[in-house]
Formats: structure tokens, C-alpha cells, sequence
């Protein structure tokens, strides 16, 4: 008789998709939550739900810092930088391969609202220009639009949501058709602060180009949880940080700015990282977004930035958002459930932030009531978000947001405390 036939490579391949981090369907396979919190300190200290504020970083993020900040303690600050500039060049190429374009056009700050500040204070502008924003735009963001164009007479327009709460884009066509003629900038929050929401970046960049708008993406709440590639989003900049979803230190920051879009960004602030002093009232500036950059910055927190993205791109950012989207969704739909607490993320929301009210509480008193039971999270009122919560008539909304080191149990947990405040509170009513 035959032998039957071995069904070749069919163990091997399982195995070899499984270390790839993909399903033999091709789906992300999760991150296990097990590892991530066995290197994540804080994992066991409480339950965290504020990645969206500041995640946990990793022992290896956290040694990655401390070395650094030792070997300055031991041999001074220029030496120490000295000895890591290797290092400190190579986190522009993680940036790089995070989030698409080449190393020369990454800048490095010490935030995103800072990246986003100083970008547009570079924009050529003429009188009557038009700035073009998303309702999901950030408060510091909005601020200095809100500025920008009071001080320069130029036209700001904000651009309603449609019924999902993602920007509507037929009147965003309509927006930038109105402001075809003039020099225009359209800036939209990938996910913004105040709730779930996703943002279509990749089809507001199809429009910008066709209107030939200065496109700039605030990937502030979706790097690190979300997979971005500026050339298929078309944005012209992007701006993140390292201490929400990317896990890095406070104090770090990054701006992709594409090398076609320098003519546009001319009138940057010159400083001697950028620029170079050539005689006695003449200077140059160094190619690429470096020009944008200060010098002064924390080397030990930059260096953290580089093994948290690092981290991130050895995982896999589609492992991690399949993950958070496992953990996001069931949050969500749980909350739904509870009497007394109403979900106020929008119809399109699809991350890892969750937002909620309890009703008869106020959102911050809700946050110290679950923080006295270990559960961490935030508050976010309308004067961080106007044009979103402000608009939707929403005083403020409670937080969560999750991340690899969530497990189930700690969202069963959540909802249990949460559907305990509720009662309470009902009960008071009644």
C-alpha cells in the first residue's frame, strides 16, 4: 500500500506565520498580555487604562533611559551624547520605518502640540489664506490656529462631522473648493483626544491633493496603535509623540515633514541645530527636517523614544492594534449595556479610546472613584475638544484606553466598578 502523502510544510508554515505574527489565515495574531506585562513594571502595581494619556513603558525602554542618564552623571552630558550619537541618528530611521518617508525627513521635538507649533509657524501664507481643520482637532492645536488666524486675517474654517462623527467630505470638497486661489492649510487628528474616533486621513489626503492644500496629520493618539504610512495617507506632515500608544518617554516628540513641501515651509525659526552661521550677516540652512529642531533636548529621552518605536516594529503594529482592538471593542459594547452610563464615542470610533458618561456624576469624580479602587484612567472636558464635545453639548467625558498589557479579567473589572458607580447613583435617584 502507498504511504499517504505528507501534507508538506504545513506544521513549519503554521509556525513560521505564528513567529511572523500572523494566523495561518493571514490575520495579526495578538500580542500575549502575559509577556507584555512581564516587562512592564507598572503592569502590576494597578490597572492601567490612560495609554492615551501616558502609556506604561517597558523595563527595557526604562534601563534604555537610566543608562543614559548614569553615564551623565559619570561623564557629563556632552560626552555622554558624544558617546551615543550612533544611537541618538538611528531613532530617525525608526521614525522612518514607523511611520514611512526617509530619516532626513523626521525632526525630532519634545512633543507633537511643539512638532505641530512650529511646522505651521513655517507655512507661507498670504493674506486671505484659508486653514482648514477637522472638528477632532486638538485644544492646543486649535489654539493656535484660532491665533494664527486672528492675527493674520486669514479664513478658518472648521468642518462639520457627518452623521458617523468622522469628518463629512463632501464638505470638506466644498471647503477647499472655497478656499481654491489662496494658499491653503488642512489639518485633521487621526484619533482625537476626546474619543475613539478614526478620521479617513486617507481619503481627506485625496481631496487635499486635489485641491493642492498643505496636508497635516496629527497622529498624536494613533501612532503606535494604528499602522500609518504618509504616502498612503499623502499627508505633506505628520506630527506623534512617544508617551501615549508608542510607550516612550514623556518630554518626546517627532514631525514627518515631506521634502516636497520645504518651499511651503520657508519661514521656520532658525536655531543652530538647523542652521548654520556662514559670515557676519549671512547663515544656510541644513537640508531636511532637521532645520525644524532645536538643539537642546533630553538625549536619554530620545534615545527611550528609539527602543520604544524599535519595541513597537518588532511586535508589529498590526499585532498591537488587533490586540487593543480585542480589548477596545468588548469595553465599548459592555459600557452600552450598563443602566446609567452612555457611551459618547461617535458611530465611526475604532481604537483603543473609550469614552463614557455615568450620569449624576461628574466625569472627574467618576475618575477618583475608580482610581480608589486601582483602576486608572482620565477626565477629558469640552474645553480640551470645543469644536467636538463642546459641539455635541458634552460637559466631559470619562477615558479609558487600553493597550497590550490590558488582560480581559481587567476589563471585566472595569466594568464591574463602573456598573457598581452607576447603581449607586441610580439608586440615589430612585
Amino acid at each position: 500500500m502507498r504511504a499517504r502523502p505528507r501534507r508538506r510544510g504545513s506544521r513549519s508554515l503554521h509556525r513560521t506565520q505564528e513567529r511572523r505574527g500572523r494566523s495561518v489565515t493571514g490575520a495579526a495574531v495578538r500580542v500575549d498580555p502575559e509577556t507584555e506585562r512581564a516587562r512592564t513594571p507598572g503592569a502590576a502595581v494597578y490597572r492601567h487604562f490612560n495609554a492615551a494619556g501616558c502609556s506604561l513603558p517597558s523595563s527595557e525602554t526604562l534601563d534604555t533611559v537610566f543608562r543614559h542618564l548614569i553615564l551623565e552623571g559619570s561623564e557629563g552630558g556632552y560626552e555622554a551624547a558624544t558617546a551615543a550619537v550612533e544611537r541618538t541618528s538611528a531613532v530617525y530611521s525608526s521614525v522612518a520605518r514607523l511611520v514611512g518617508g526617509s530619516a532626513s525627513e523626521i525632526g525630532m521635538f519634545d512633543s507633537a502640540s511643539n512638532a505641530l507649533r512650529t511646522v505651521i509657524d513655517s507655512w507661507v501664507f498670504e493674506p486671505g489664506s484659508h486653514i482648514i481643520v477637522s472638528r477632532s482637532t486638538y485644544v492646543s492645536h486649535a489654539l493656535h490656529l484660532m491665533s494664527l488666524a486672528r492675527s493674520h486675517q486669514l479664513t478658518l474654517q472648521v468642518v462639520d462631522a457627518g452623521p458617523d462623527g468622522s469628518i463629512d467630505l463632501e464638505l470638506l470638497k466644498a471647503a477647499l473648493s472655497r478656499a481654491a486661489g489662496a494658499p491653503s492649510l488642512l489639518s485633521v487628528a487621526h484619533v482625537p483626544t476626546s474619543s475613539g474616533l478614526v478620521e479617513p486621513v486617507t481619503a481627506v489626503g485625496v481631496l487635499a491633493r486635489e485641491y493642492g492644500a498643505l496636508y497635516l496629520v496629527d497622529a498624536t493618539q494613533s501612532v503606535g496603535q494604528i499602522e500609518i504610512d504618509v504616502d498612503a495617507i499623502g499627508c505633506d506632515v505628520l506630527v506623534g509623540t512617544g508617551r501615549k500608544f508608542l510607550r516612550g518617554p514623556r518630554g518626546t516628540g517627532f514631525a514627518y515633514v515631506r521634502s516636497s513641501a520645504s518651499a511651503r515651509l520657508a519661514r521656520h525659526i532658525l536655531d543652530v541645530r538647523g542652521t548654520v552661521w556662514d559670515a557676519d550677516k549671512s547663515w544656510s540652512s541644513v537640508p531636511g527636517a532637521v532645520r525644524f529642531e532645536t538643539w537642546e533636548h533630553s538625549v536619554a529621552a530620545r534615545l527611550g523614544l528609539g527602543s520604544a518605536i524599535d519595541q513597537a516594529l518588532e511586535i508589529g503594529v498590526d499585532r498591537i492594534n488587533a490586540t487593543i482592538d480585542s480589548l477596545a471593542a468588548p469595553l465599548r459594547d459592555g459600557l452600552s449595556k450598563i443602566r446609567g452610563v452612555t457611551v459618547t464615542d461617535p458611530a465611526a470610533a475604532a481604537s483603543g479610546i473609550v469614552t463614557f458618561a455615568v450620569d449624576g456624576i461628574d466625569a472627574r469624580d467618576a475618575v477618583l472613584r475608580l482610581r480608589s479602587l486601582g483602576t486608572r484612567l482620565t477626565s477629558v472636558p469640552a474645553s480640551h475638544g470645543q469644536w467636538d464635545l463642546g459641539a455635541r453639548s458634552i460637559p466631559a467625558v470619562v477615558r479609558a484606553s487600553v493597550h497590550v498589557y490590558n488582560r480581559e479579567d481587567e476589563i471585566d473589572e472595569l466594568l464591574s466598578e463602573v456598573r457598581e458607580i452607576a447603581a449607586t447613583t441610580v439608586v440615589r435617584g430612585a
